[in-house]
């Protein structure tokens, strides 16, 4: 990567835009699309290029219509 190039990613329960070089122009954003259109915008500005990093897929059920429920018993 380039300085200046930004990168759009999850941190946190939030999304990060962090600029390559110059980590004090990084802003953290409650959604997406907000970072994505703040990073687009900052690269655009600066002649940059944007990526964005997708959150990792995780094997981790939160679907609770598929738990299966225990038996509670005596």
């Amino acid at each position: 990567m380039s300085a200046f190039d930004v990168t759009t990613r999850p941190q946190n329960g939030q999304w990060v835009n962090e600029v390559e070089g110059a980590p004090h122009l990084s802003r953290n954003f409650l959604d997406k699309e907000d970072a994505v259109e703040a990073a687009r915008q900052f690269a655009v500005t600066h002649h940059t290029r944007h990526q964005i990093e997708e959150p990792e897929a995780t094997e981790v059920n939160t679907d609770p219509a598929t738990h299966q429920r225990r038996d509670s018993g005596p």
